[in-house]
């Protein structure tokens, strides 16, 4: 018998036979006989545009189907074949196709997540355009040391009625790299640039809204600032490093005077600051931050989606603080030796004080020891005691101070040896320093280590900060308050001094 032979045909037999089942389930009642038709299968493939991210190519891979809807899951259809689809914004979508031979229909589904590379920057411009104005709530803008104080110097501007043409003017930033800036035909004019400018006579009256033309865009010192008024130009944001830095000459956010590395009294033709973006709903808030050394600005715009949601702008302010009782004295004074005489006091300020210290010149009365600290804008303040009152100066004509400058100070920097006195309304103008009157020599410095009396004419102020309200306290009664400063301010650098004998005659 041959062993091979038998073997192989048994092979082939058994070869035959499972051919013979697959033929018969490859032909069983899945498939259609004659004049049926298959069922369909839906199938689809995706693609993000090269060019264009909110876009997506859609390609068609369903079988025995002859008509096809697509749904891409933000409420737009389509029925074409292997459609393409732009959508409005980022997001994850579901799309879903439906494939069907005109008997019956098959889906099938897909999550897509649209993403937007440009997002972070979207948030400042919008997707084509996105316009910012002063936050209307809270506190818009203040001024500090730093971001742990940020209104220690100034409490901050609020939409009180203040300051309101400021609340109106907009910065539109465009997703093209420009911006344009509205005045909305007013400008305010800023304390420090059209007026309190040493060595410069002031031609507007500040701390008030101003029409915005050319010819009222003079500052204190007679140069032409209308570049800050409306115009166009370029911005670059480095989400990286939350930088945003405008360009071109007046090119500007927050207030005129806030330059990259310190104030300046003219147009610049660029500035660069630090800002940060919250979300809200219906609106989103901008922090921009000019951080100097020893000076911190914080101010806050706002762009609303939902205009509704914007308070209403406040045009009317509410008179700050109380009119004080005027007196007329014959004389007032402050000896620093052991505490205040019953007519002026010190009261709550920058400086400090401290009462009835040895003489540093040997001598055998008591004095003041002042202490210049380190907060960038200070003085060491007087009021009327034991009641504070507006004073009349009509029957007083000078004012004098001792004061000891030593020499362990460091005057190699910004600590100056000088020494102001002034006056000012404390109680009824909430930003006193842009109303006020001073008295200073004529720049030349102090000696040290040795006593020396400083006396000034009351009608003689060399410095007026508002000639609106008159030139001389002799025009005026409403001075509550007295300061003395020395070492200047506008510096973060201490110093100790000595005083004695602050007298008006």
């Amino acid at each position: 018998m041959n062993t091979t032979n038998t073997l192989k045909t048994s092979f082939f037999k058994l070869a035959l036979s499972l051919f013979a089942i697959l033929f018969m389930v490859a032909c069983g009642d899945d498939d259609p006989g004659p004049g049926e038709t298959a069922d369909p299968a839906a199938s689809f493939q995706f693609e993000i545009d090269g060019s264009d991210f909110f876009k997506v190519n859609f390609t068609n891979f369903s079988q025995n189907a002859t008509s096809y809807t697509w749904d891409f899951g933000d409420t737009n259809t389509s029925t074409e074949e292997s459609p393409s689809h732009t959508y409005a914004a980022a997001g994850d979508y579901t799309v879903t196709l439906s494939a069907s031979n005109g008997t019956t229909s098959a889906e099938r589904s897909e999550t897509i997540t649209i993403t937007d590379p440009n997002a972070a920057e979207k948030r400042l411009t919008g997707q084509t355009s996105k316009t910012w104005k002063l936050f209307r709530e809270g506190i818009s803008m203040s001024l500090g040391p730093n971001a742990d104080s940020p209104t220690e110097w100034w409490a901050g501007l609020a939409n009180d009625g203040g300051r309101p043409c400021a609340y109106e003017q907009e910065w539109t930033f465009n997703v093209d790299g420009t911006f344009d800036f509205n005045d909305a035909g007013e400008f305010w004019a800023e304390f420090g640039i059209f007026n309190n400018v040493a060595g410069c006579e002031s031609n507007v009256t500040a701390e008030q809204c101003l029409d915005a033309t050319a010819a009222n865009m003079v500052n204190a010192c007679g140069d032409d600032v209308s570049a800050w008024l409306s115009g166009s130009h370029t911005f670059e944001y480095d989400v990286a490093t939350n930088s945003l830095r405008l360009s071109g000459l007046g090119a500007w956010i927050g207030i005129p005077k806030l330059g990259t590395d310190g104030e300046t009294l003219t147009p610049v033709n660029g500035v660069s600051a630090q800002i940060t973006i919250e979300e809200f709903t219906g609106y989103d808030v901008m922090l921009i931050e000019f951080i100097y050394a020893g000076a911190y600005w914080p101010i806050r715009y706002a762009s609303y989606s939902d205009p509704s949601l914007e308070p209403a702008l406040v045009t009317e302010t509410t008179e700050f603080g109380m009119d004080l009782d005027d007196i007329t004295p014959n004389s007032l004074s402050y000896s620093f030796a052991e505490g205040g005489t019953s007519d002026i006091d010190t009261i709550v300020s920058g400086s400090v004080v401290t009462l009835g210290v040895a003489d540093p010149a040997g001598g055998t009365d008591l004095v003041g020891e002042f202490f210049r600290t380190e907060a960038q804008f200070q003085e060491l303040q007087f009021q009327t005691s034991p009641t504070k009152n507006d004073i009349n100066f009509a029957n007083l004509t000078n004012v004098s101070v001792d004061v000891y400058l030593p020499s362990a100070n460091d005057y190699t920097t910004e600590l100056s040896k000088n020494v102001i006195i002034g006056l000012a309304d404390k109680s009824r103008t909430e930003q006193w320093w842009t109303d006020h009157q001073q008295y200073e020599r004529d720049g030349t410095d102090l000696p040290e280590d040795e006593w020396v009396t400083l006396t000034f004419e009351l009608n003689s102020p060399t410095f007026v900060a508002n000639t609106g309200n008159g030139n001389t306290p002799y025009d005026r009664n409403d001075y509550d308050m007295i300061f003395l400063n020395i070492g200047s301010s506008d510096h973060t650098n201490a110093g100790t001094f000595y005083v004695r004998n602050l007298r008006f005659n």
